[in-house]
């Protein structure tokens, strides 16, 4: 942790292979401590942008014609190199530069990519032994999972720098090359990830870095040999890049993939047979994990009149106990949200409330930027079903409540369903099996990762694969086969040893 907070490195953007200084440059700075500057980095000019997807294009060739067993041990090898040698390095750029604790930084920029870099392999090796399972007599039947025509652009969040790696590596394990614009709030354990995987053996021009402005990098989009968009981030910017790709049907050489995972208003739903203690503990851990920034944190929550007294005093109590710090004390459970932008949003959120007449804050509620960007944990009750902080995603450390007549428990599944747009993540928290069973149908279409006594956070490759549909995103499972597959374009091959001798079918014959 010291060398990084020593080092502040002068990062540049790279084009195929090359380093570019474009000279116009920004700064990433600690969240929690918001006069420390971690690095310095060039941003991508519009020039520098397609230079990058131009030699995305010319590496293409080289590298999807490669041995797959040649691809996957670049890969593996960046996952070796991840697990050992630079696990603490990038474990100290996270926490400083995305105020993770340590415990969430090394879930997700260790092992969470190390998953996805060896899972990705071993998915790949299952995508391609997907053979057709017949053969008539003289014909051989094959299946080629070719990569995209053009390259694939990689918008990557702050919020998880695996899914920054993975948004990158699954098109390219399956043969594809990437133009990558990391978020501007974690450039230096995106840089630490590209200097990996380039000594692991990646070769020059497979993955481009290129930092920059939504406006220059976004031309991009509009590049006739755009092959594909891999997208995590806000609605908003993902709805504008797709209807940017509807207007430019015409001029693609080929259909654009479209994947991407948005936000989510991840719902707790507690049924009155649930166990008040792990409601308690796991609905803490699903809101104020990282402050909330996590696509998939709890920020709604439907709990039984005859349970809320109790549940009510144990969340509060542990609410208030949560220690919030600078992540260089590694007592800490929570930090600062990532940027002043988030900030303001978030703290808007929690004075609206303040002001509402149908809410109250029971815990929590404070925010102070003097030094950092901190937003306490805050927990707000409401009286209105269809308060705003209970339909729109906040992406921060604010958990909302509403109490009901358990009586109306069906009634309330049909809410949970119809409250929001999003259909990310979602738990229901119950002992009896007949109303886990009402739960999971009723809300079958409310959530791409469902999570039975469970809080709605904490997907793990190879286990749960992750994505939600309606406004959360394309549901093409990260972590998963699936979303290969969205990076491959299949071909497939009949080959005939035995040739033709006639052109009339043994029907055409006589009878005997």
């Amino acid at each position: 942790m010291d060398k990084v907070l020593a080092e502040c490195p002068d990062i540049p953007c790279i084009v195929g292979g090359k380093e570019v200084r474009t000279g116009k440059t920004s700064k990433q700075i600690m969240p929690s401590n918001k006069s420390h500057t971690l690095c310095t980095y060039h941003q991508a000019d519009q020039k520098t942008a397609m230079e990058a997807a131009h030699a995305a294009l010319e590496a293409k060739t080289h590298w999807e014609n490669l041995p797959f067993a040649d691809r996957a041990s670049v890969f593996l090898k960046a996952a070796d190199l991840l697990a050992t040698k630079y696990r603490a390095e990038i474990c100290a750029a996270t926490m400083l530069g995305t105020g993770k604790n340590v415990w969430q930084a090394e879930v997700d920029c260790t092992v969470e990519t190390i998953d996805f870099w060896r899972f990705g392999v071993k998915y790949a090796t299952e995508i391609y032994a997907m053979q057709p399972p017949e053969n008539d007599f003289g014909v051989w039947n094959r299946m080629e999972y070719r990569p995209l025509e053009g390259f694939v652009l990689a918008v990557t969040p702050f919020n998880f720098l695996a899914i920054g790696a993975n948004l990158n590596s699954s098109p390219n394990i399956m043969g594809n090359t990437t133009v990558w614009k990391p978020a501007d709030t974690t450039i230096l354990g995106s840089w630490l990830i590209y200097k990996i995987l380039k000594e692991a053996g990646l070769p020059d021009g497979v993955v481009n870095f290129v930092p920059g402005q939504p406006v220059d990098i976004g031309k991009l989009i509009t590049h006739p040999n755009l092959g594909g968009l891999h997208f995590t981030g806000s609605t908003k910017t993902f709805n504008h890049m797709w209807k940017t790709v509807a207007d430019n049907l015409d001029t693609y050489h080929a259909y654009p993939r479209v994947v991407g995972e948005t936000g989510g208003k991840n719902f707790h739903v507690i049924h009155e047979s649930a166990d008040v203690d792990h409601v308690v503990n796991s609905t803490v851990r699903g809101a104020f994990e990282y402050q909330g920034q996590k696509c998939s944190a709890t920020s709604r929550m439907y709990v039984p009149s005859n349970l809320w007294p109790q549940i009510k005093e144990k969340l509060v109590a542990a609410t208030k106990a949560i220690k919030q710090g600078c992540v260089t004390d590694f007592e800490v459970f929570m930090t600062a949200v990532i940027d002043e932008t988030a900030f303001d949003r978030i703290s808007k959120y929690i004075a609206d409330a303040k002001a509402s007449s149908s809410c109250e804050i029971i815990a929590g509620g404070g925010c102070d930027k003097s030094k950092g960007f901190f937003v306490e944990p805050t927990i707000i009750e409401t009286t209105d079903m269809n308060y705003t902080t209970m339909r729109e995603e906040i992406f921060g450390p604010v958990l909302t409540i509403y109490v009901y007549d358990p009586a109306h428990f069906s009634s309330v599944l049909t809410a949970v369903d119809k409250g929001s747009s999003y259909a990310l993540t979602g738990s229901i928290f119950a002992q009896d099996r007949y109303v886990i069973a009402e739960a999971a149908a009723a809300l079958r279409n409310s959530a791409g990762n469902f999570y039975i006594n469970d809080k709605s956070t904490g997907s793990i490759v190879g286990q749960q694969p992750f994505g939600g549909s309606r406004k959360s995103g394309t549901n093409d499972k990260s972590g998963s086969c699936l979303n290969l597959l969205r990076w491959t374009s299949a071909r497939a091959i009949k080959e005939t040893f035995i040739p033709t001798t006639s052109i009339t079918y043994p029907s055409n014959s006589p009878l005997p």
